[in-house]
């Protein structure tokens, strides 16, 4: 791999004074589960290669599978650069101190074959048999990836990770009722269980069945950890400083003020042990980092890539992210932490929903954070005890409203996505019953 990027690098050095060569090696392994059969299995290598280039404050880019078109790549790199428009903000990073991230590799995976995989599957099947259901789709995913990123600048880094997951959805009956759930877990290293997802949301289906109605009024809502994943991906936009420096986020204006209980704290973490989004390095070459985002109820910084933090006269905080080699970094999130000072338990909740999980969180506005969801599997609680389950409820109101209510739930800790929380309360939110 990295004969692949030197050779790449020196031979656009010819045509640019300034290259950055990104290389990524993928090995992955997945399972697709239709039913209760393994609808299908496969094993694939994948090596791609993206390439940018400055000259004249004009950037091209160009990227290539095939290792035997390293010249056509550059020569297309070079045009583009060519017909775009010069921007002084167009960088590439320097070299720096990476901090050592820990638990992102399992070497194990090396030893998994495609068998293994399988096997993985049907462990989750079994169980939901067991437990009384009918799973209808599902799957599980490992993967392995080595990225290499060198530049003229004189940064030269690479590290390896990899990523398991899996996820399982199902059915559960009693005479003619019926509901339906959903449950998934990822990591770094090869500990997730497939007996306790599918557990758990059969679980969550089995307790779901039947329903009553809720009227529409103000509740108190425990949010469950797919549901705060749902919401909040809202907010991952609005501190994302592009959409601020486009007058896309609420937030634009609002750094020094306070947006949300002043409990709690929220911040951006690339470094942290075992994230999911974990790595010495964004995808630019900025060493990873804790960025503060939200500090006692203040908020303190958006999250930039090289490109915007030219723009606004600030530094990366190291959310350069690619979604693969064949994509120029845009800026994103990594592992977003909820931290409070204090936390209540359940039996603190007198009258109000438990939501598991949303539908439609794609359909919240950005920018006002306004949002009408589809509570999905929730439950009444009342007095601290979940009572019965709801047939049908819509949730709806302001993400940056209820950041000023939001309260930590005595719970486990776990990551759903980016966002790395506890349970969370919400004190009054509009739900809407059918």
């Amino acid at each position: 791999m990295y004969d692949i990027a030197e050779k790449t690098f020196k031979e656009a050095l010819k045509h640019a004074p300034n290259v950055e060569v990104y290389v990524q090696k993928e090995e992955t392994l997945e399972v697709d589960i239709q039913r209760d059969k393994i609808d299908l299995a496969k094993e694939q290598h994948l090596t791609g290669l993206g390439l940018r280039v400055i000259q004249d404050k004009k950037m091209g880019f160009a990227y290539t599978t095939d290792m035997r078109r390293i010249k056509e790549t550059i020569k297309m790199a070079v045009s583009n650069m060519g017909a775009n428009e010069a921007d002084e903000n167009f960088k590439f990073s320097k070299p720096s101190h990476y901090p050592q991230v820990k638990k992102i590799y399992d070497k194990r995976f090396h030893d998994l074959e495609v068998s293994d995989a399988h096997e993985f599957a049907e462990r989750m099947i079994d169980k939901v048999f067991d437990e009384g259901c009918e799973p209808t789709s599902g799957g599980f995913t490992a993967s392995h990836l080595e990225t290499l990123l060198l530049n003229s600048n004189g940064v030269e880094s690479e590290y390896k990770s990899t990523g398991f997951s899996a996820h399982i959805s199902v059915n559960a009956k009693e005479g003619d009722l019926k509901s339906t759930a959903y449950e998934s877990d990822a990591s770094c290293l090869m500990s997730i269980e497939p007996e306790k997802i599918s557990q758990t949301a059969c679980k969550i289906a089995k307790d779901s069945i039947g329903g009553e109605k809720i009227d529409t009024g103000d509740l108190s809502i425990l949010l469950d950890y797919h549901a705060i994943n749902g919401i909040l991906a809202t907010f991952t936009s609005a501190i994302n400083a592009d959409n601020v420096q486009r007058g896309r986020s609420y937030l634009a204006d609002k750094i020094g003020e306070e947006i949300a209980n002043l409990t709690m704290n929220i911040y951006d973490d690339g470094r942290i042990t075992g994230g999911l989004y974990s790595a010495p390095m964004d995808d630019e070459g900025t060493p990873s980092q804790r960025t503060p985002i939200i500090e006692k109820g203040i908020l303190k910084n958006f999250i930039y890539d090289l490109y915007t933090a030219s723009k606004g006269n600030v530094k990366s905080t190291g959310n350069g992210i690619r979604p693969s080699f064949s994509s120029i970094p845009t800026v994103s999130t990594t592992n977003i932490i909820l931290d409070f000072q204090d936390k209540i338990t359940v039996d603190d909740i007198e009258r109000g929903m438990l939501v598991t999980d949303v539908l439609g969180a794609h359909t919240a506005n950005p920018i006002s954070g306004d949002f009408s969801l589809e509570a999905n599997n929730p439950f009444f609680i009342e007095n601290g005890e979940i009572k019965y389950p709801i047939k049908k409820a819509m949730i709806s109101g302001n993400l940056f409203n209820i950041l000023k209510q939001v309260k930590m739930i005595d719970s486990k800790i776990r990551q759903i996505g980016a966002f790395i929380t506890p349970r969370i309360f919400i004190e009054t939110i509009r739900v809407i019953g059918g």
